[in-house]
């Protein structure tokens, strides 16, 4: 089976705490990437069910590096909107400085998975529907695959405030 990679920002911000620590959705469900993959609601069930009962993680990687583990993933579940992650970056890895850094001045700003497809159909419209997957790993990237989504650094209060007022303004122009 080949591994593949899915690229997804989404309008829940990657938010770095702390210096270390970060959250934020690694996939969103029922949104068309630019891959044309839908990935659908309970996808990853069984797979973070499988990594649980074999005492297996889930891997923090840099830009999808398998030599590159930049930190843990304490958490990674599956909600409604999409598959959550929460974990840390580690200090005393120089590539995680790197990465906390860039995240900070908002520099990089994408989660991406990898994963093995188990499942998959394909609909009328030739998109591909995304199943059940083999989730191995969650990294820090450069280019999303969702490119309509959004996620950035944790700002300071003033700044978010700013950018609160600036989406509603553009909101009230669009209607």
């Amino acid at each position: 089976m080949k591994i593949e990679h899915k690229f997804a920002r989404g309008d829940m911000p990657v938010r770095l705490d702390d210096g270390v620590r970060i959250a934020g959705y690694a996939s969103w469900f029922g949104i068309e990437d630019n891959g044309r993959d839908i990935v659908d609601h309970g996808a990853y069930c069984d797979s973070l069910a499988r990594s649980s009962a074999e005492g297996r993680s889930i891997k923090m990687l840099w830009q999808h590096d398998p030599v590159q583990v930049i930190g843990v993933w304490d958490e990674v579940w599956e909600d409604a909107r999409g598959l959550y992650v929460k974990g840390r970056l580690l200090p005393g890895v120089a590539r995680a400085r790197e990465a906390a850094e860039l995240i900070e001045a908002g520099a990089l700003d994408g989660l991406s998975i990898g994963y093995t497809v188990r499942r998959a159909m394909k609909d009328d419209q030739g998109r591909r529907h995304l199943k059940e997957l083999e989730l191995w790993e969650v990294s820090l990237v450069t280019f999303p695959m969702l490119s309509n989504a959004r996620v950035g650094a944790k700002a300071d209060p003033m700044r978010q405030l700013a950018r609160l007022i600036s989406d509603a303004r553009l909101d009230l122009a669009r209607d």
